[in-house]
């Protein structure tokens, strides 16, 4: 059965966009003002002290070197956020910007950082971390592509694309070290970037045509847990992606379900969200669709789609829905719960049914079985990254959750701390048996006491793992 909404029991005074899970649990969100072209202005939502997101509270954070909307975004490895791009920079009259920009949510600090050598835009770049840590970005003018190295602080350029341009398109990363890309501009033609080899290769066709081609426009690409890839287009039609038994293989394509209709007409993903579900199945949204270049139609319909029947199930209409789809942003939080923002001061929280199934979740190997606050420890586990991306959009909002957060509860008082986790030893999803790691930095103020630990991943939680917070002097 799909799940419940809820409404925010503090909602923001902020028109409330793309959402980035911070590493301690909180959430950063853009507000991309009444003009829906930007402002630069960021906002945090931390869950209350049981842990609790609709019950959480709003903060001002620093705001932006630059005001963008729709932009290429991820929190990298060592917990900080890169922004890059926007399509629009605070007056529609600016649009496609160049600059890059990373926020440390430790200073409370934007600090610019360069831009891709010889480009002239950034816009709404197609984006992807990949699993060594460092982030791609797509040209949305021509097939180029760039990779920023965080540690070093440079850009290097990537392989270009065969079919020329990186516009437009949905990018997943898939276990074997991959990117999958459907190309926008060649379509139904797919390829994937083989991140070893430096090199983009061919993997086929969609077998119906996913793209609206007269916007270019195309839905999310999510990657499910049995490894498939879920990509929904903007023309009614879906696809299934099978990666083949080594990175180079092109893979398979095999049709999904087309989208529901509404009253006979057909709905599609022409710019939208959708998320990977703790029970397995994707959140998604979708409008009605005509074929035509300018044409974004309200109201925003959602469904979850089910992988093993192949099936979508409608989804009750939140209060918030009523604006069409490509304002819509789907985050995952460690409660399991999804946060649906649409642009406005409306930010309602979904309840999915159902449970994960144990293989999905992230497994503690070894820690320290003492902490003491503001201390930081070496947390060794497996598949902590999650087995997807999880949250998926397109080019106008990436927001992946694929890192462990490391959630504390007393055992006495029930109350809830988030560690801070960074550097993580992998961005990669499902890792499977490959041992991984993470750093947690325990917070300054947690109560001394006995806590059950515990590692989430899009929402899906470990089993306890006893321990004990010690005063610093014992």
């Amino acid at each position: 059965m799909p799940g419940t909404w809820v409404a925010l029991n503090n909602q923001p005074t902020f028109n409330a966009s793309t959402m980035l899970l911070l590493t301690d649990g909180t959430v950063l969100c853009a507000d991309e003002g009444a003009a829906a072209v930007g402002t630069g202005q960021w906002w945090k939502l931390t869950p209350d002290g049981v842990g609790n997101y609709v019950n959480g509270t709003w903060s001002r954070v620093a705001d932006g070197p630059n005001s963008p909307l729709y932009f290429a975004s991820a929190v990298l490895a060592d917990g900080r956020v890169f922004v890059a791009g926007g399509e629009y920079n605070g007056s529609s009259a600016t649009a496609d910007l160049l600059a890059a920009e990373l926020y440390d949510p430790l200073t409370d600090t934007w600090t610019s950082i360069g831009t891709p050598a010889g480009w002239t835009a950034i816009g709404d770049a197609a984006c992807c971390v990949l699993p060594d840590g460092r982030v791609m970005i797509g040209s949305i003018n021509d097939g180029n592509t760039a990779i920023y190295d965080p540690g070093a602080n440079t850009w290097i350029a990537g392989a270009t694309k065969s079919n020329g341009s990186c516009d437009e398109e949905s990018w997943v990363l898939l276990p074997d070290g991959t990117i999958l890309a459907e190309d926008c501009f060649g379509h139904p033609a797919t390829e994937k970037y083989i991140i070893a080899q430096d090199q983009w290769i061919n993997t086929g066709n969609t077998p119906s045509d996913l793209v609206e081609d007269a916007s270019k426009e195309i839905g999310p690409a999510i990657l499910l847990n049995d490894g498939r890839v879920l990509v929904i287009g903007a023309t009614g039609h879906a696809a299934l992606y099978a990666p083949g038994s080594a990175s180079s293989d092109p893979g398979t394509w095999g049709a999904a379900s087309d989208l529901p209709t509404s009253n006979g007409n057909t709905l599609g993903a022409k710019d939208a969200p959708a998320c990977l579900l703790p029970n397995g199945k994707v959140l998604c949204a979708a409008g009605v669709v005509d074929g035509t270049a300018g044409s974004y139609s309200a109201p925003t319909f959602l469904f979850e789609y089910d992988p093993q029947a192949n099936t979508y199930a409608p989804v009750p209409s939140p209060s918030n829905s009523s604006g069409a789809p490509f304002a819509g942003r789907l985050l995952v939080v460690p409660s399991g719960q999804v946060l649906f923002a649409n642009g406005t001061n409306d930010i309602e929280v979904y309840n999915p049914d159902g449970q994960p199934d144990p293989q999905w979740a992230p497994q503690i190997t070894d820690c320290p079985n003492d902490i003491s606050p503001g201390g930081t420890y070496t947390l060794q586990g497996l598949q902590l990254n999650g087995m997807s991306q999880c949250c998926g959009y397109g080019d106008d909002a990436s927001m992946a959750t694929n890192y462990p957060i490391v959630r504390i509860q007393n055992i006495n008082t029930g109350n809830v701390y988030y560690c801070r986790t960074h550097n993580h030893s992998s961005m990669g999803v499902q890792t499977s048996n490959t041992a991984v790691s993470t750093q947690s930095t325990v917070p300054t103020n947690i109560e001394i006491g006995d806590y059950q630990q515990f590692v989430v991943a899009n929402g899906i939680s470990s089993s306890a793992f006893a321990m004990s917070v010690m005063a610093s002097s014992q």
